[in-house]
């Protein structure tokens, strides 16, 4: 079995890695499917590289999600008091709970968000679509991360939840200061989390008082059985695919169209066979998906992967950009493929956590990339596309600006 790192070999994430943390999983793979990595608040946490470790590791029951335990494991390794009432409300969602606590969340959340439900959006999302390539047409340059990729899936997570899309900015904001890097040490994270939580609450209250046609109401409603969200647990559900909803298809949008716009072949021939825009996309979220490292673990036990014993209390992240990218599962992992068999990527994760919101997503993205490409077709990358930079999130893959070129 390995033995653990010694602290003056453990690297600690920097610039470069938000910049391309591509090149840093290749050289890391090299040297096995697990390691060590301190990162910017100081804690060291495991990072598992490969494809097989990363799929197993994502359904091991050894590797636990619970958030209080995990937040004040966190907090002690950070020498923090303990963590708010603010920002506990929000993580009462089944994305950070075990079995069986996990099991009834999930079952009463997917009773509401159904994929009729998720079906019955499909001609109200080609509308909002059409409407946003409408608005962007007669200009020569735009951004098309601020305005494509962003109102679109936050317009449609804000009418499927009830959520009043005039406060998109604020809950934008809040969601930016959550996911990035600097975590509970930065004082706009803890300002966040809180006028999140408050927000949220706000509007659970109203949905109590005077439901609607909505998801959130839906969820509101107690099921057959009896069984209902708390008005804590209903928060964090609202809080889970909120930000879950919009900013991780904001993400796949933005980075799909980079790839395809610096793969000219691909696009063209994407352009001539639109029927083979669903299969793109799954390649899409193979080669650069929206999420970076899925959300934190902990070893509950000592846990061996890769021939590495994790001691207990260790706080372990998938990364699902480099599983997705390991050339034991997909051959020429580096290079964008849309004809390749994507399937079985982890870029929504796998086992009890898979992605709750994946069929919206994929939905969203299909209609995007259809509409764009056939509305467009001299789309290209303007001249300060070569400089693009992405936020500074362990949690999210995504960037700051996409510079386009229209006609």
């Amino acid at each position: 079995m390995a033995d653990l790192e010694a602290p003056d070999r453990i690297e600690t994430l920097g610039a470069d890695f938000f910049a391309d943390p591509h090149a840093h999983y290749r050289r890391w793979r090299a040297d096995g499917a697990v390691r060590q990595v301190r990162f910017p608040d100081g804690v060291v946490r495991w990072v598992v590289l490969g494809y097989a470790e990363g799929r197993a590791a994502l359904n091991d029951p050894r590797l636990r999600k619970n958030a209080e335990h995990a937040t004040a494991l966190l907090n002690d390794k950070r020498g923090l008091p303990p963590a708010t009432a603010g920002h506990m409300v929000l993580l009462s969602n089944m994305l950070n709970t075990d079995p069986p606590h996990h099991t009834r969340l999930r079952k009463l959340a997917t009773r509401a968000f159904t994929p009729r439900r998720v079906a019955a959006l499909r001609p109200r999302i080609e509308e909002i679509t059409a409407g946003l390539l409408d608005a962007m047409a007669g200009r020569d340059e735009v951004d098309l991360l601020h305005d494509f990729a962003e109102p679109l899936p936050i317009t449609v997570i804000c009418e499927l939840l009830g959520v009043p899309f005039e406060d998109r900015a604020d809950f934008q904001r809040w969601t930016r200061a959550i996911v990035s890097v600097s975590g509970e040490n930065d004082e706009s994270y803890t300002q966040s989390t809180a006028a999140m939580g408050a927000y949220l609450s706000r509007l659970v209250a109203a949905k109590r008082e005077a439901p609607a046609a909505d998801l959130l109401s839906a969820l509101a409603d107690p099921a057959d059985d009896g069984d209902a969200l708390t008005d804590r647990e209903l928060v964090g559900m609202a809080f889970l695919l909120l930000v879950a909803g919009h900013d991780t298809t904001v993400n796949l949008i933005a980075n799909g169209t980079l790839a395809l716009l610096r793969a000219p072949a691909r696009l063209h021939a994407l352009q001539a066979h639109p029927e083979a825009i669903p299969d793109a996309v799954e390649e899409f979220l193979r080669y650069d998906g929206p999420v970076n490292m899925a959300t934190l673990r902990y070893t509950a036990e000592p846990v061996t992967i890769a021939g590495t014993v994790i001691p207990a209390d260790e706080f372990v992240l998938i990364a699902l950009s480099s599983a997705n990218r390991d050339p034991e599962r997909y051959p020429e992992p580096e290079s964008l493929d849309p004809d390749r068999d994507a399937t079985g990527h982890v870029a929504f994760g796998h086992g009890i956590h898979f992605c709750v919101g994946a069929p919206l997503a994929r939905l969203e993205a299909q209609t995007a990339f259809a509409a764009l490409l056939s509305r467009f077709p001299n789309l290209r990358l303007a001249p300060a596309a070569d400089t693009v930079t992405y936020h500074a999130s362990t949690l999210m893959r995504g960037l700051t600006a996409l510079p386009v070129l229209l006609d």
